[in-house]
């Protein structure tokens, strides 16, 4: 009996050695070649299936010869299809990852690729699950049955995970941002840059460089900011003038709106708006308002400090002086 178990299992040992080198050989071969086609990944996804089936084969030979019944033959089914869902689940997602990217180079937009993808990975899952599931006796009208019976448990045990869920597929449709952008709240204190929109909260890094988790579902209950979608920074700001440059008021003010007419970062298709607005216990104000062309935040710096500079030789042009908080004291003698 031993004799013709070992003159069987030498068969299948050569066998499948034989096919293990061609594999490894072939693995290698795909590594170093780096190729990408479809047929190339249906190949690889055809050997490691073939591997799979011959291994449960030579376990299932042992079995018989040393006549071990505590492991079943539907046992070893089982396993071989547990391994060939795995294999093309795994498959699978390298494929949808690589349409992924492809995408994203193309200059689609990165956050409807990423979604995308997801949704794809989902229902590959959920389709390999019921396609062998139904090779053990699993209907589908019976997981039907038991999704509709078990969806009422959790949503009763995972309300806030569904509604961060269906938060998500609603970010995803509305589009309020997308990952890259500069987003804010008035509502929150919600400030950075959209790293990634999960299935259950986005990821937003601060300023400070710091990674700040946001449950999707609250983004539909705050007043959301998406500052990358500016058009144009604004320059707003006031003047301070002594009591004793009343006079020089108004030509201060004319030459300041020339100024910034002739400004090429401003620009004057915007509001743009010189006046004397206020009177204070120590100074008389002008308001300045502006828009500027860039929406870069150092471009932005960089043309306001430039019309700081050209205002204060503006001032200093007519004799005048910016005003300090003062307070006069009139002593009686």
């Amino acid at each position: 009996m031993f004799q013709a178990l070992f003159e069987k299992l030498n068969n299948h040992s050569i066998v499948l050695i034989l096919y293990l080198i061609i594999f490894i050989i072939l693995e290698i071969i795909i590594y170093l070649k780096k190729y990408k086609s479809l047929f190339i990944h249906i190949i690889q996804v055809a050997a490691e299936c073939l591997f799979v089936i011959l291994l449960m084969q030579f376990i299932d030979t042992i079995k018989v010869k040393l006549g071990l019944s505590f492991i079943p033959t539907s046992f070893i089914n089982f396993m071989i299809l547990i391994f060939i869902s795995i294999i093309l689940i795994k498959k699978s997602f390298l494929l949808i990852n690589r349409l992924e990217k492809y995408q994203v180079t193309r200059g689609n937009n990165p956050t409807s690729a990423h979604i995308i993808a997801r949704v794809i990975k989902v229902f590959v899952f959920f389709s390999i699950i019921l396609i062998f599931g139904q090779q053990f006796g699993l209907s589908i009208s019976g997981l039907m049955a038991f999704g509709g019976f078990g969806s009422i448990i959790i949503g009763m045990a995972g309300k806030e995970v569904i509604s961060n869920f269906l938060s998500g597929i609603i970010l995803y449709f509305d589009r309020p941002f997308n990952n890259g952008d500069w987003i804010s709240s008035p509502d929150k204190n919600i400030a950075g840059t959209v790293i990634e929109i999960g299935w259950r909260m986005t990821k937003i890094l601060t300023f400070d460089h710091r990674p700040l988790y946001v449950p999707n579902s609250l983004f539909s209950s705050i007043t959301i900011e998406n500052n990358s979608h500016m058009t144009h920074r604004r320059v707003d700001f006031s003047l301070r003038l002594r009591y004793q440059d009343t006079d020089k008021i108004s030509p201060i003010i004319e030459d300041i709106r020339a100024l910034l007419k002739q400004d090429p970062n401003i620009d004057t298709e915007q509001t743009l708006l010189v006046y004397f607005n206020e009177v204070t216990d120590s100074s008389l104000n002008i308001m300045v308002y502006c828009f500027t062309k860039t929406v870069v935040w150092a471009e932005w710096l960089a043309a306001q400090q430039n019309i700081y500079f050209n205002i204060i030789n503006i001032i200093k042009s007519h004799d005048a002086e910016l005003a300090y908080p003062t307070q006069n004291i009139y002593l009686d003698k």
